[in-house]
């Protein structure tokens, strides 16, 4: 399924903009009388661009200073524990199917971004086009573990390939907002 682009930009500025401290100590709620309350410091807590990379990748001990450093120092910063993760997950990983060696695929998922593209095709992987943004229906956890056991053409190890969820329960909206009704 295909999307339009610019209603992805546009979902994301909105959450962006929407976002807001939902402390207790606010008497107002969290919107306060007149609206959000952007006044205060606020610190970043997490951040999960690509699903299941956070979760798998970054040490315990490290969450704290994933989630905080700027992803433009990401890959400097996580890129070898990354890589060792990946030797550990998979000792036998050599390349996989976009042809990255360990230190390549591991720079990458390091840097926690969702790249996007404006003028092409939006899918996580779809064989041809490679992160170039996400689509509702892209199994994201399937390619992950495809890229991570699936050696050069994507077929050794097919029991660690899949998760097995074969997609949505229940369709997605043509429209937006598109995602599907909750019940």
């Amino acid at each position: 399924m295909k999307f339009n682009n610019i209603k992805i930009t546009a979902i994301a500025a909105l959450v962006a903009l929407t976002a807001f401290n939902c402390s207790s100590d606010d008497d107002n709620g969290p919107t306060g009388p007149t609206g959000p309350n952007f006044t205060g410091t606020y610190v970043q807590q997490d951040q999960m661009a690509r699903p299941a990379i956070n979760t798998v990748f970054v040490n315990t001990g490290s969450k704290d200073a994933f989630n905080t450093t700027a992803p433009s120092n990401q890959s400097a910063a996580f890129q070898a524990a990354f890589q060792a993760k990946l030797l550990a997950l998979n000792p036998n990983y050599t390349t996989n199917a976009l042809g990255w060696d360990a230190a390549t695929f591991t720079g990458a998922l390091a840097t926690d971004v969702l790249t996007v593209s404006l003028d092409g095709t939006t899918t996580f992987f779809d064989g041809t086009n490679v992160l170039t943004g996400r689509a509702l229906a892209d199994d994201v956890i399937d390619v992950e573990l495809l890229l991570i056991f699936g050696g050069p053409t994507g077929g050794d190890n097919s029991g660690l390939t899949s998760d097995n969820v074969g997609g949505n329960d229940k369709p997605f909206l043509s429209t937006f907002p598109y995602l599907a009704s909750p019940f």
